[in-house]
């Protein structure tokens, strides 16, 4: 069995695997920055394969989009263009002083901050990046959901898709691990056409809805909106319109903060 992130080192696959013709995580986002009037410059971190990315930048934003995955930004460059795309680490990033006026953080990117200065790091780097005023949207898993619930856990989750004539199937499970607060994926990757299977073992922070406004105030920011949905993962997902819930019960989190101290 050999290691390795199947689906990062082969962006043309994850969108196989996570199709969103629709771009319902990007139209959510614009959504956010609309109605609290975010000024048109956007960094996207953690944007992956870039569809949310360009999706911003054809909404008219001047948008960057950054990973981590030198195999997701050259996919990003070559198919969706518009974005600037640049390497950058989520848990410490240097991309100019009050240079956005959103950062946009969303599938759990923000979640692979698996530690308190990793969140730091991140939540320091936002700062700098933004402009006074600026915003912090993301979207996430919510560790509060899992105080207590088990329904998601230890037992393996099974899906099969084809791709370019190849039928592939993973098999995923979740478990938690209390001591590290983290929520922990195993994910088994099979396909027919011979190739050995493949084992992706990846986590996220659990954080809970008050603990992170404690680490936002830290940091100068304001929530403006903390809510279980409707969002883009959600079930039913978000529609355009859709105004934001009151609650934090459910399994996904959604965030919009304001930069109210530049410190």
């Amino acid at each position: 069995m050999t290691d390795g992130n199947l689906l990062t080192d082969n962006p043309e696959l994850y969108e196989a695997r996570f199709p969103d013709p629709g771009r319902l995580a990007g139209r959510w986002a614009e959504d956010c920055l609309r109605r609290h009037r975010a000024g048109p410059r956007v960094l996207d971190m953690g944007c992956g394969t870039g569809r949310d990315a360009a999706h911003l930048h054809a909404a008219g934003r001047t948008v960057t989009g950054a990973d981590l995955s030198e195999p997701m930004l050259a996919h990003a460059r070559a198919r969706h263009p518009g974005p600037v795309y640049v390497q950058a680490d989520l848990h410490g990033f240097d991309l100019g002083r009050a240079a956005f006026d959103a950062v946009v953080c969303l599938d759990s990117s923000l979640l692979y901050c698996h530690t308190d200065p990793q969140l730091d790091g991140f939540l320091a780097s936002c700062r700098q990046a933004l402009a006074p005023g600026g915003l912090l949207v993301a979207e996430m898993r919510n560790g509060a959901y899992f105080l207590g619930r088990t329904d998601l856990l230890d037992t393996p989750a099974v899906n099969a898709f084809t791709w370019q004539g190849t039928a592939y199937r993973s098999t995923t499970t979740l478990t938690v691990d209390r001591t590290a607060q983290l929520l922990r994926r195993t994910r088994v990757w099979t396909s027919d056409d011979g190739a050995a299977p493949a084992e992706q073992r990846s986590a996220w922070r659990l954080l809970f809805p008050q603990e992170l406004r404690r680490a936002l105030a830290a940091h100068g920011f304001e929530v403006l909106e903390l809510h279980d949905g409707p969002g883009p993962r959600t079930e039913p997902p978000w529609q355009d319109g859709q105004l934001p819930g009151r609650s934090t019960d459910a399994d996904r989190l959604h965030l919009v903060a304001r930069l109210t101290s530049a410190r």
